[in-house]
């Protein structure tokens, strides 16, 4: 099982990123997956999650109202679409998918069992 997470770079403030999350070895259609980031010296911290299904979503209080998170259960692949983006969303990003099938979001990382490279995000100001 392995998660491919892609799409960061560097961004000035304001800008957008689209992040991707590959999933191969099997498939993830019946599982949640979620999105953390991590900066220097910093926790883990919740992003973004989307249950098994697609139909509920939940965000972290700091990207409320500027992230979207979605899934293509065809192509196996969750997306993060990130806008408005400053300069404390700079981390790396990373991607996770629950185990456990029929599942809704969890927010703690501890839920996940599968976790991608991570894919770095710098906005400068």
């Amino acid at each position: 099982v392995q998660l491919q997470a892609s799409g960061g770079g560097l961004v000035q403030t304001g800008g957008s990123l689209r992040l991707s999350c590959a999933a191969s070895g099997r498939t993830f259609s019946r599982h949640a997956m979620g999105w953390f980031r991590q900066a220097p010296g910093k926790e883990r911290e919740f992003v973004a999650g989307i249950s098994w299904s697609g139909s509920g979503t939940v965000y972290g209080d700091p990207v409320k109202g500027r992230c979207a998170i979605s899934k293509d259960n065809a192509q196996n692949t969750a997306y993060l679409q990130m806008n408005n983006l400053k300069p404390a969303d700079t981390a790396v990003y990373y991607c996770a998918v629950r185990n456990l099938r029929f599942s809704s979001v969890e927010i703690t990382p501890g839920s996940y069992d599968y976790w991608g490279q991570g894919t770095q995000v710098t906005v400068s100001s």
